[in-house]
């Protein structure tokens, strides 16, 4: 895997989401909701995919949108289904996602992403804009969410949603990765001080309190969450976001076992696609590719007390009910 950085600050350099259409209630860029008619494409160890699994799950979305499974381990033309049968998706029919892109734009060169929604119909990318495939989940496909499910972008909470959205997403879920990626000390020694500034200010933020935003799980925790949860199994070492771990970082370690032990989240995360993604994909910043054994994962399950403080995961609503048996992660079986 090339990783693209600006020659002259050693800045990692982020592809843009591309295909921006929108699958809305009313169809209004030609690509109504639908049951049954998109397929959501993931890898497990991406963090961004993560976040469309998670809301996915606490929506109740399983049988209205399938799910197709990227093999962690990418080759020169990106994801590929290679866990499947014959290495082909068996509902897509396609061996890599960037067929689905070339369908849309046949002449597309660009970066071939995770999450994507593709058209199951056509075989065409849809989209691949991951801040707004999670929104549209909550706010264009609420006719078929579950009985229970949580508001996750609720309407009175939205500006401060928006707002801490955009500090985690630039000093923490971006900050790490233009950390591990940067080729110049001055862009990694800015984006590691930028990281543990707003880890920091997070921490102080959830020592009072047990959710980002309100008394309730909203978008905003699942977007830090995906970043927490790959902490110590890569960035701390991977990408040399090394001041602390997250199990030294008390609030924020509590605060991340507690959605970790909320069914939704625990049931979406892959350890191992995550550890053999990073270490073995990453070449020029592991050129031996070889996995490390640690760190010792089992203490996601420890008590972490934070029922004490306001609060319900759910508020009114329920818990999801067990994944379907095709979403079952090996590592929770």
């Amino acid at each position: 895997m090339t990783i693209p950085t600006d020659p002259e600050t050693g800045e990692f350099v982020r592809s843009p989401n591309h295909f921006a259409a929108r699958i809305t209630a009313d169809g209004r860029d030609g690509w109504p909701v639908e049951p049954g008619r998109y397929r959501l494409v993931v890898s497990r160890a991406c963090p961004w995919a993560s976040r469309a699994l998670v809301v996915r799950r606490l929506l109740g979305l399983e049988h209205a949108i399938s799910l197709a499974v990227a093999d962690p381990i990418q080759d020169e033309r990106s994801w590929r289904f290679t866990l499947d049968p014959d290495g082909r998706d068996p509902v897509l029919g396609i061996r890599f996602l960037s067929e689905a892109y070339h369908k849309a734009e046949s002449r597309y060169d660009g970066g071939i992403s995770v999450p994507a929604v593709v058209d199951v119909p056509s075989g065409k990318l849809v989209t691949n804009d991951y801040p707004q495939i999670t929104l549209d989940f909550s706010t264009e496909w609420t006719k078929y969410h579950r009985d229970g499910a949580p508001d996750l972008y609720p309407e009175r909470h939205r500006d401060e949603i928006d707002e801490i959205n955009r500090a985690v997403y630039k000093d923490v879920n971006a900050a790490v990765y233009e950390a591990g990626f940067a080729s110049k000390q001055s862009a990694y020694e800015d984006a590691y001080s930028r990281l543990f500034a707003r880890l920091d200010q997070l921490s102080g933020r959830l020592s009072g309190q047990r959710f980002l935003v309100g008394d309730t799980i909203t978008e905003a925790d699942i977007r830090l969450f995906t970043t927490l949860v790959r902490f110590d199994a890569v960035y701390h070492g991977h990408f040399k976001c090394n001041r602390n771990k997250l199990t030294e970082m008390p609030v924020l370690w509590a605060y991340a076992r507690d959605l970790f032990q909320t069914p939704g989240f625990h049931d979406t995360v892959d350890f191992d696609h995550i550890k053999r993604h990073y270490y073995q994909v990453h070449t020029q910043i592991n050129p031996t590719r070889i996995v490390p054994v640690g760190p010792d994962l089992s203490g996601w399950t420890t008590p972490h007390g934070r029922e004490e403080l306001r609060g319900r995961p759910f508020g009114d609503g329920t818990p999801p009910p067990p994944p379907p048996a095709d979403d079952v992660l090996s590592a929770t079986e």
